[in-house]
C-alpha cells in the first residue's frame, strides 16, 4: 500500500519471522540509506540507535501499553534534528478510557529525562501486580516464596522429563547446641542474616567459605559456631540420600530413610557388617551406638557412616 502512494521511494521490511540473515540485511540497508521507508513491527523497539532517522509512525498506537510506545517513540529523535513521532488509531473507534490516557500521557511526558515519570504512570496504570498475594492461583503466601520457587523448578524438571526426587528436610536432633551467641555476633540482624545464610548453603565449600569470613570478622569461633556449621555439613549429605531423620538416642543414634533414597539394602547390610555397633532393624531403621564418644565428634561420626553408605 505504501509502495502504491508513494512509487519513488525506497521501501524495506524488518520482522521477527525473518531469518537471522535477511533481517540483518534489511537493518543494514535502512543505516546505509540505501532504502527510505523501514516498515516493521515492534522488533525495533529496543536497541535501534540511528541517529537520521528522524520520523516514525505507530499504526494502532491504541493497541500498545504504554512503557511500549515509549521505547518506540525513542527510536526517533537521537540527534539534533527534530523528530516526529504519528501515533494513529481508527478514526471511526471509541477508545477505552486507558488507551486514552495512556495517549495522553506520551504527549505530556515528552521532555528529556520524563522516563521515570512514565514509568510511575504506567504503574499506576496497570497495577504492580501481586506476586505474594490471595489473588494468585495457589496461594503463594501461604507456602512462602522461596518454597514456591522450590516447586516451580520441580515442575520444570517433570516437564523435562528428569527424575525428581522427594524433597526431603532431614530433622536433625543430636542434643548438640547450635546456635550463634550473642557475644560472638552482637548485633541482632547479623545474626540472623548468618542463620539465612548457614541454612541456604549448599555445598562444603560454601561453609568453609562462610567459615572463614566469620573469623575474619568476628574472630575464633566458639563451640556453638562450630556444631552449627557441622550440623549444615551433616544436613547437606543427609538430605542427597534422602534421610528422613536423625536422632540420638539414649544409647545411640538412629538414622531414618526414605522410601526412594537412593541407598541399596546391600550397602545397607554391607556397612553394617563392616561396622561394629552399627545395627539394621526390620524396619529399615539404621542404629548406630555412640558408647564413649564425645560430643564435638558425634557430627563428624554420623557423617563419616552416611559417606560410607553413599559410596
Amino acid at each position: 500500500m505504501l509502495q502504491k502512494i508513494c512509487p519513488q521511494v525506497r521501501i524495506v521490511v524488518g520482522h521477527g519471522q525473518m531469518n537471522e540473515k535477511e533481517l540483518e540485511n534489511s537493518m543494514l540497508k535502512f543505516v546505509r540509506h540505501e532504502t527510505d521507508f523501514l516498515v516493521s513491527t515492534t522488533i525495533i523497539e529496543n536497541g535501534l540507535d540511528i541517529p537520521l532517522v528522524n520520523t516514525i509512525i505507530i499504526n494502532r498506537s491504541d493497541r500498545f501499553g504504554l512503557a511500549q510506545l515509549y521505547q518506540l517513540r525513542g527510536r526517533v529523535g537521537r540527534s539534533n534534528r527534530r523528530a516526529y513521532a504519528y501515533l494513529l488509531i481508527p478514526p471511526d473507534k471509541a477508545l477505552p478510557g486507558e488507551a486514552r490516557q495512556r495517549l495522553a500521557a506520551l504527549k505530556e511526558f515528552s521532555d528529556l529525562g520524563s522516563g521515570f515519570k512514565i514509568a510511575a504512570l504506567d504503574l499506576e496504570l496497570r497495577g504492580a501486580g501481586n506476586l505474594l498475594g490471595g489473588e494468585q492461583h495457589g496461594h503463594i503466601n501461604a507456602i512462602g516464596f522461596d518454597m514456591y520457587c522450590q516447586l516451580l523448578e520441580r515442575t520444570v524438571e517433570e516437564m523435562q522429563g528428569q527424575e525428581v526426587l522427594p524433597d526431603v528436610q532431614t530433622q536433625i536432633n543430636l542434643r548438640i547446641t547450635v546456635k550463634i551467641p550473642m557475644e560472638y555476633i552482637p548485633d541482632e540482624t547479623q545474626r540472623l542474616r548468618t542463620y539465612k545464610r548457614v541454612s541456604s548453603m549448599k555445598s562444603d565449600a560454601e561453609l568453609e567459605e562462610l567459615r572463614l569470613e566469620l573469623e575474619d570478622r568476628y574472630g575464633p569461633l566458639p563451640p556453638e559456631v562450630e556444631s552449627l556449621l557441622e550440623h549444615a555439613r551433616l544436613r547437606l549429605i543427609a538430605e542427597r540420600m534422602l534421610v528422613q531423620s536423625i536422632e540420638r538416642e539414649r544409647d545411640g543414634i538412629t538414622i531414618k530413610f526414605h522410601d526412594h533414597t537412593p541407598i541399596t539394602p546391600q550397602r545397607l547390610v554391607e556397612t553394617v557388617s563392616s561396622n561394629h555397633g552399627v545395627t539394621l532393624t526390620p524396619q529399615g531403621v539404621l542404629k548406630v551406638r555412640t558408647t564413649g564418644l564425645q560430643h564435638s565428634g558425634i557430627f563428624s561420626f554420623v557423617r563419616g557412616i552416611l559417606q560410607e553408605l553413599a559410596s
